[in-house]
């Protein structure tokens, strides 16, 4: 949980009866974090606060083995096919064959990238949950910039692609270099202009390892 002072202190209760208040309050819920956040703020908040409060309840929880993959990756460009058919066959065994394609689109263009660009060990993993998460790691700090290349250029469309058949994308930094995560919605969740451009796109034959 994280809070602003505002939310145990003020001029009518100093910070000690405050912080009482509020393990009270936690104590007192056992219920999802929004309805934490309801039980807390009905426990030590006047009907007009003087304050600015912010207040934010996240819950961790663990997924088993068999929603996640991972793998090794190979400092070398034809070890980009073998991630590939890995993960089709990840993607099958999870009754994802629908969202296989983009998947194995965003992986491949990922870890080309890291192989290229960046600096091993070069590691890839799945995770399915409430959305599937792809995440790419590497020893590098320097992180990719979306561009558009222009058609002469023989390369640079790789993050361009990975953010148009995301639904989100970003970077995260780590003690030994970063991780490229990506996330896409499950259950038919995206949107209607990327399913058409993924068409397009197998048609052409533009896509692959």
């Amino acid at each position: 949980m994280l809070y602003t002072d505002g939310l145990v202190e003020d001029r009518h209760r100093d910070i000690d009866e405050g912080l009482e208040l509020l393990r009270r309050a936690l104590a007192g819920s056992a219920g999802a974090p929004e309805e934490a956040c309801d039980t807390v703020l009905r426990a030590l908040l006047p009907g007009r606060p003087r304050d600015d409060v912010a207040l934010l309840i996240a819950r961790r929880r663990s997924l088993d083995g068999g929603r996640t993959a991972v793998w090794d990756v190979p400092s070398d460009p034809s070890a980009v096919g073998e991630v590939h058919s890995a993960v089709t066959r990840t993607m099958a065994g999870w009754g994802l064959e629908k969202e296989a394609f983009v998947t194995e689109l965003i992986i491949s263009e990922l870890v080309t990238n890291a192989i290229r660009h960046a600096s091993p060990p070069v590691r890839v993993r799945l995770v399915r949950d409430r959305a599937l998460i792809c995440e790419v790691s590497d020893g590098s700090s320097t992180s990719p910039h979306l561009r558009r290349a222009t058609t002469t250029d023989e390369g640079g469309r790789g993050p361009f692609l990975v953010a148009q058949f995301a639904d989100r994308w970003g970077t995260r930094y780590t003690a030994n270099g970063k991780v490229i995560w990506t996330e896409q919605p499950l259950q038919g969740g995206g949107r209607w202009r990327r399913s058409a451009g993924v068409a397009g796109l197998r048609r052409r034959g533009r896509c692959g390892p």
